[in-house]
């Protein structure tokens, strides 16, 4: 099968540069302003008033008692994947078509760049306080993961190629957005409203992420359909690899694929959902109606088109993985094992 190369030639930086209008015109028109978007102290207790400490008592502290440890540990590991943010901004500013050089770049891949991390800034952080306040965490042990997952940086295979980084960040933004909805029913069972509120709102933030960069892919099908789906096929043949899978608190080598494990297990994120993810996108992007497409184009199709059902086969195999093995002990809480 054609891959899909990790840098650009020329000619396929052009098409980028091309869609600079529709950029400016359409894709920054998901961001929305500093004024007229949420902030952390909207869901939190005021710290400036008199009631703040039986605030936090009350609506943090008694309510997250309800909230169970398998509950905590994947709601920290959304906040770290959230918290690794710097990585991500660099993952793009160095892409073939953002290229922020000043940091202060005004094309539009840069400003949504910028204003894309703004908004993802907001998440990790709000995420930190609530566990911070609730009182149930070693607040040091995942403040370790997180300064250790930035270290480490990130290698997702797409290079710098913008082909292959937004079919990435399509997947992952419905990704995060399944995860953040899946938390926030979750926290609803237990009664837990200020998570719901937390989570909710969050995932709110990932949908319409998700849809900005499934439009950019949307309309690279049209200018440039047989490189979009090689390089469709090419990051689904080496599986799209979750940005938190060098995620390590200084103890557990294997940390990521802990915490995956109880995530599955609990029902937020399972191989069940990574399949209905990769079956959005193919309907979504129209995948089985693609025509013009070159011989490479047509083979990367096929791939794309027959990989549904070897999914499925797979699917209750890694949800059964999932429920077995011996229990861990997690540093975020207190070494208390699951």
């Amino acid at each position: 099968m054609a891959l899909a190369a990790t840098t650009m030639p020329p000619e396929k930086v052009e098409i980028f540069k091309s869609m600079e209008d529709w950029v400016r015109n359409n894709l920054i028109t998901y961001l929305k302003s500093v004024e007229k978007s949420w902030q952390l102290q909207d869901f939190l207790p005021d710290p400036t008033s008199k009631g703040f400490f039986e605030q936090v008592i009350k609506e943090m502290r008694l309510r997250s008692r309800e909230l169970p440890d398998d509950y905590f540990v994947v709601l920290v590991g959304d906040m770290v994947i959230e918290e690794a943010l710097p990585t991500y901004q660099a993952h793009l500013n160095g892409s073939d078509i953002c290229r922020d050089q000043t940091g202060v770049d005004e094309t539009p891949w840069a400003t949504w760049a910028r204003g894309w991390s703004a908004e993802e800034n907001r998440h990790g952080d709000l995420l930190n306080r609530y566990l911070y306040l609730s009182g149930r965490m070693d607040m040091k042990e995942i403040e370790k993961t997180t300064h250790y997952l930035i270290w480490s940086g990130l290698d997702v295979s797409t290079g710098t190629n913008p082909y292959l980084i937004t079919i990435y960040t399509s997947f992952q933004e419905r990704a995060t957005f399944i995860s953040h909805g899946n938390t926030a029913r979750l926290a609803m069972k237990y009664g837990e409203e200020k998570v719901v509120q937390i989570c909710g709102t969050i995932a709110s933030d990932e949908k319409r992420h998700e849809i900005a960069y499934t439009e950019i892919i949307k309309k690279l099908f049209e200018l440039d359909p047989s490189e979009t789906i090689i390089a469709f096929a090419e990051m689904m043949r080496k599986k799209i690899a979750m940005p938190a899978h060098l995620m390590y608190d200084g103890h557990d080598e294997r940390l990521f694929d802990h915490c995956t494990s109880v995530a599955s297990r609990i029902g937020v994120y399972t191989a069940r959902d990574y399949m209905a993810v990769f079956a959005h996108l193919v309907a979504k992007w129209k995948v089985e109606k693609l025509t013009g497409l070159s011989s490479e184009g047509r083979e990367a199709q096929d791939f794309v088109c027959g990989l549904l059902g070897k999914m499925k086969r797979l699917e209750e195999r890694g949800i059964a993985k999932a429920e077995k093995g011996l229990p861990i002990p997690f540093s975020w809480i207190c070494g208390r094992e699951l």
